[in-house]
């Protein structure tokens, strides 16, 4: 691609969408920034457009499919096409899956994986009308490995997985148009601070955590060179490669791993997160889980 790109990511309020958005307002692309929270999309705008770029925000919740067809007309309507699209929103819980509700498993579903299929949809939709496009989805490490306490993001990154697979399979024979998943492990992203808690213990994401501007160099690199698959992120990694070869050293390891580590001692509430509601405050790129010697609880 050559000249200025446009480029439409969702969840770019906070973490690695509004730190890909800079990278990508840094080479001058045209941005098309979602979220559910307009005053936060307008702040990241503002970091945007001192940074070179042209920026639209278009508040969205991707879990409903006339909002992601919205955004995308909006993209095509400013800037007359759509280059990439980066399906990045999601949510987080922690809990056992009969401690978790289902209206929280359910709406972590139709974020983190209905939305991505919503996005595809509408993405593959303006591709199929230029002959070109990049889709590019941010799953996770979980896409390929399991833990406890955490069900819905599980469901969800392995679903998403297995539907990018389909899709690229399906488009094997369609030049111009790529599908891209970026499979970061641990990142140190407010989400865990964003996160449903149902088990009323204080928990902690599971170490070493991952820089979010490494995993945003990614999107962009893939972006412009398409790989069908990127990890990021090489310990958590290694869990990958046990799972598939020894399953039965796998799981009552990553059982043990876990409750030492990330299940603290003590009791905390039950709390919904930003599930249903647009958490306003903690916005920025990190979440402060990389500082030497500091576990923040989630609550």
């Amino acid at each position: 691609m050559s000249g200025a790109i446009t480029v439409v990511i969702t969840g770019a309020a906070s973490g690695i969408g509004r730190a890909a958005a800079r990278l990508f307002a840094e080479e001058g692309a045209h941005l098309v920034l979602a979220g559910r929270d307009a005053g936060t999309l307008d702040a990241v705008a503002t970091e945007c457009r001192d940074r070179g770029a042209a920026v639209v925000t278009v508040p969205t919740d991707v879990a409903v499919e006339q909002e992601v067809e919205r955004l995308a007309d909006a993209a095509v309507q400013r800037f007359g096409g759509i280059d990439v699209w980066v399906g990045n929103a999601s949510l987080y819980s922690f809990g056992t899956f009969e401690q978790t509700p289902s209206e929280a498993f359910d709406r972590i579903i139709d974020v983190n994986l209905r939305g991505q299929v919503y996005g595809a949809r509408a993405a593959l939709r303006v591709f199929r009308d230029q002959g070109h496009g990049v889709l590019v989805s941010v799953a996770s490490v979980y896409s390929r490995i399991t833990s406890p306490f955490v069900s819905p993001y599980v469901t969800s990154k392995f679903g998403l997985l297995g539907f990018l697979e389909v899709l690229r399979l399906e488009l094997r024979d369609t030049p111009g148009i790529d599908v891209c998943a970026v499979l970061p492990a641990t990142v140190d992203t407010p989400i865990h601070q964003h996160a449903a808690n149902y088990a009323g213990q204080p928990v902690r994401p599971l170490p070493p955590v991952v820089d979010p501007v490494r995993v945003a160099r990614a999107v962009v690199e893939v972006a412009h060179r398409p790989r069908r698959l990127v990890q990021v992120g090489r310990v958590q990694s290694l869990f990958v490669l046990v799972r598939a070869l020894a399953p039965a050293v796998y799981e009552p390891m990553v059982v043990r791993v876990y409750s030492m580590i990330a299940v603290r001692r003590g009791s905390v509430p039950a709390s919904s997160g930003n599930l249903f509601d647009a958490d306003r405050e903690r916005t920025g790129v990190t979440g402060g889980w990389r500082v030497l010697g500091r576990f923040r609880r989630t609550r």
